[in-house]
């Protein structure tokens, strides 16, 4: 990608994440884990072994993003399941990665359209007036911008540079 292009990816990126409300941050984390869980499976294919490992690393750091944020005290056996759920699809794209394998690649694309789609279904119903009944839905992510935060620490992470 050339360089020009790249930083205009990253300010993009970067807007729209300091804009963004909580339920969007997920879906902005699910919307770039599958870009790069896609992207290691097209740079296996290809035969590229490190952009496959850079793409690996990045959805890696993604779904350790995702797990860092959940809250365990309000998100109760749903938190848990993600939780695992997230630990999951970590060890089959290190197995993927270990093996040169599509296959784990596959399964945890599939695992991530699903959880994008349900968090894009919830971001429309939180959008709609009568959203009371998504509230809790919606604090099982824990990475809405405090009050007293600084911009810099909701700047994107290493798994968008």
């Amino acid at each position: 990608m050339q360089p020009a292009k790249n930083m205009r990816r990253s300010s993009y990126l970067e807007s729209r994440i300091l804009a963004a409300d909580p339920v969007e941050l997920i879906q902005i984390l699910y919307e770039h884990a599958l870009i790069e869980v896609r992207a290691a499976r097209a740079h296996q294919k290809a035969g590229d072994i490190a952009a496959r490992a850079k793409a690996v690393a990045k959805a890696l750091a993604i779904l350790g993003e995702l797990e860092g944020s959940l809250n365990h005290r309000v998100g109760g056996s749903i938190s848990q399941n993600l939780s695992r759920l997230y630990q999951y699809m970590r060890r089959r794209l290190l197995e993927a990665s270990m093996t040169q394998q599509t296959g784990p690649m596959d399964e945890v694309e599939s695992l991530l359209e699903t959880l994008e789609e349900g968090w894009s279904a919830i971001q429309h119903k939180t959008a709609a007036p009568a959203s009371g009944s998504y509230e809790h839905a919606t604090e099982v992510h824990t990475l809405a911008p405090s009050s007293d935060a600084s911009e810099a620490e909701y700047a994107p992470q290493s798994w968008c540079a």
